[in-house]
């Protein structure tokens, strides 16, 4: 059985990865500018939830678009081993369903911004005093889980997980440029000190820097984006005719 990978697949693979990278950075950032995203995830439902109100239903298109420009991402992991040839390789299999399972889980936090905050915005917007305290609570239960443990704390562990694999490999094998696994490494490490802040909304007082979150998440992105790019780089490469020449013996002095 051929298990060499296709130019099509090495095609489709890094162009997935490259266009939901730039895709998900475009939505997050309209997310940014009408909703004070993320840093609006540490307020209490008082601020919250009549901003998302106020937001009205082209936010909650940018919270759709936000997830599924983020969702997309499961499909490159997927295909990834099959595209650099590394199908049998256990450390590569294993990384690859924690990848997956990290864009399950981070999409479960961006769509209850589309099927379940929705509701309790209208409802704290009209209800009474005690309408109001139900429905903070309420909101505060579902973002802690939905929000907190799912998509952040579990989502963002796994694909760190995934994203550390991936460049050890790349770093070991030499399948694509070196520097994008050292870059992997250092955006994942750094991308990981972001749990600090997600740990202080259960510990109070947990060690927080408040930058890791911003250097973090932009420059996992990138990194994203730059793989897919030189996986892409890489299909050019192979996909580049071999120049052979035939020579007759005569022509090179023998008879």
């Amino acid at each position: 059985m051929n298990t060499m990978p296709t130019t099509k697949l090495r095609s489709t693979t890094g162009g997935l990865f490259a266009f939901s990278a730039l895709a998900f950075a475009a939505a997050a950032t309209a997310l940014s500018v009408m909703f004070d995203w993320p840093d609006v995830l540490r307020e209490p439902a008082e601020v919250v939830l009549p901003a998302f109100t106020a937001g009205g239903p082209a936010l909650v298109w940018a919270w759709f678009a936000a997830a599924w420009t983020y969702g997309l991402l499961a499909i490159p992991i997927l295909l990834l081993p099959a595209a650099l040839g590394l199908q049998g390789n256990p450390f590569v299999k294993v990384a690859t369903y924690a990848g997956a399972a990290s864009v399950l889980l981070s999409l479960i936090g961006f769509l209850r911004w589309v099927f379940v905050v929705p509701a309790l915005a209208s409802t704290y917007a009209t209800g009474d005093g005690q309408t109001r305290a139900a429905v903070a609570a309420a909101w505060t239960a579902q973002h802690q889980f939905g929000g907190a443990l799912l998509g952040e704390h579990l989502g963002q562990l796994l694909v760190i997980g995934w994203s550390a694999a991936v460049s050890i490999v790349i770093l070991r094998s030499g399948i694509l440029p070196r520097w994008i696994g050292a870059a992997g490494l250092i955006t994942s490490s750094i991308y990981l000190l972001n749990q600090g802040d997600i740990l202080a909304t259960a510990v109070p007082g947990f060690p927080v820097w408040d930058l890791a979150g911003l250097l973090g998440s932009t420059g996992w992105g990138l990194w994203v984006a730059g793989l897919g790019i030189s996986i892409l780089i890489k299909r050019s490469v192979a996909a580049r005719p071999v120049l052979t020449t035939h020579l007759h013996p005569a022509q090179h002095g023998m008879a």
